[in-house]
């Protein structure tokens, strides 16, 4: 497959050849599990005290050869682990079972649970290289709800981008290559989160515009522009081509890029 690589102005400048991954199979089924696997990394274990609700003095006993003020059975009350060395009212109550009064829970969460989704390599690497392939076809980035009416895919732009300092220089850019649209969209589905996500670090709900997938530089000057991430090449990831395991993500690539892809996936 051939590209057209056009300047900061929008210009045509020359054609490349792309790496073969832009013609591979779209496997939406294997670019979800590539996905979520990686989403569960992030995922924090949780679980509880293993003796909380058992720190008691109750125990239960079932042998008759005990006193009745010693034991749990054959004394007219249920058999369950009742307190000792507790005086008035206190005295034998159940405790240190699930179903008593401050007693523990009865499947708490535990730190052992398996929360990891593991996936094989291949099937890793080719939703990596689907979910490249999927940045190239117009059908799919336009069903994922872009504005991309006048744009030629897949978007390869010279390497002069990535010098580029300014986040308004940035725009300029974007609005030449007929992106701004887009951004505009991202903007505009900005909004305040519902609950108490709000105090935690996630105030906003915020729409995926444009990816800028760079070889040398990050190009830091884009990050304050609404909906778009930055990334280099090498770091690339399935999760950053696909949010939400949605193929077909708006991605501009610079020419570096294109040849960090090439020694990456052959």
């Amino acid at each position: 497959m051939k590209a057209n690589v056009v300047s900061v102005e929008g210009k045509k400048v020359k054609e490349i050849e792309l790496p073969k991954v832009f013609d591979s199979e779209y496997n939406p089924d294997l670019i979800k599990r590539d996905v979520l696997s990686i989403e569960s990394n992030s995922f924090q274990k949780k679980g509880s005290d293993i003796r909380a609700g058992r720190k008691t003095t109750a125990v239960y006993i079932g042998a008759r050869a005990y006193p009745a003020s010693g034991r749990s059975i054959n004394t007219g009350r249920a058999r369950r682990p009742r307190t000792k060395e507790k005086r008035h009212l206190l005295s034998g109550r159940v405790a240190g079972i699930s179903g008593a009064v401050t007693g523990p829970k009865a499947f708490p969460p535990m730190v052992e649970k398996k929360i990891k989704e593991k996936i094989n390599k291949k099937e890793k690497r080719k939703a990596f290289e689907s979910a490249i392939a999927a940045t190239a076809s117009k059908e799919l980035v336009t069903k994922r709800g872009h504005k991309v009416e006048e744009v030629e895919f897949p978007i390869v732009i010279e390497n002069s981008f990535e010098k580029i300092n300014k986040t308004k220089e940035v725009s300029e850019v974007l609005k030449n290559l007929k992106l701004w649209n887009d951004i505009l969209r991202a903007k505009k589905r900005k909004t305040t989160r519902a609950g108490k996500g709000k105090k935690r670090g996630r105030r906003y709900k915020r729409a995926k515009s444009v990816l800028i997938v760079t070889g040398n530089k990050s190009l830091i000057a884009a990050r304050n522009i609404e909906g778009i991430d930055i990334i280099n090449a090498k770091k690339l990831n399935t999760k950053l081509l696909a949010p939400g395991t949605k193929a077909g993500r708006l991605t501009l690539w610079t020419e570096n890029a294109i040849q960090e892809l090439k020694e990456r996936v052959k």
